[in-house]
């Protein structure tokens, strides 16, 4: 299912709309970096309840901010040995899975769709954290490399660093799609 992306932040009237039409989004990134719904979901909404404290900031802000927020709140749950390893265990098909595929088309088209995409989520979930977290800030949520940087807490360089060896990583992967 493909999700329209949000207007940008500085036309978003109010920080409710802005959370609602990110949420889908920090969900899969959280996924990506938690591998299990439940914890991806605590993770977002422990994130979206910290953003309450920033509503006065300018909408501008809030992008940046919560991406911030909800990567530190991934990285933490991590640290803290809170992620379960359930993750490695066999799953019942569509029992928290991942399941990005656009239901469009006909069903032919519609497995390859979800073949195709388990195997980028397998890929994304075969990268280093940091790489991970590059890749789906600047192409999923198409964040500019300094804002990406800010978010990450490191340089605009390693971004790029991050982000060309996820590229290379998936593309190796993903060789016998094409």
């Amino acid at each position: 299912m493909l999700v329209a992306s949000p207007a940008p932040a500085a036309e978003v009237a109010s920080l409710d709309e802005f959370l609602s039409g990110i949420a889908t989004r920090a969900l899969r990134f959280a996924e990506g970096g938690l591998r299990h719904r439940e914890d991806a979901r605590d993770a977002v909404q422990d994130a979206m309840t910290r953003m309450l404290a920033y509503r006065d900031r300018p909408a501008g802000e809030w992008t940046p901010l919560f991406w911030s927020i909800l990567r530190s709140r991934i990285v933490d749950m991590q640290r803290r040995g809170l992620l379960r390893l359930r993750w490695l265990a066999p799953q019942p098909e569509g029992e928290d899975t991942v399941d990005w595929a656009d239901p469009g088309g006909d069903p032919s088209h519609r497995q390859q769709d979800r073949q195709a995409w388990t195997r980028i989520v397998e890929g994304l979930r075969r990268l280093p954290r940091r790489q991970r977290e590059a890749f789906s800030l600047r192409i999923f949520e198409d964040l500019d490399v300094a804002t990406t940087a800010r978010v990450m807490g490191c340089s605009e360089g390693a971004v790029k660093t991050h982000l060309s060896r996820a590229r290379e990583a998936l593309q190796h992967h993903l060789e016998d799609l094409r």
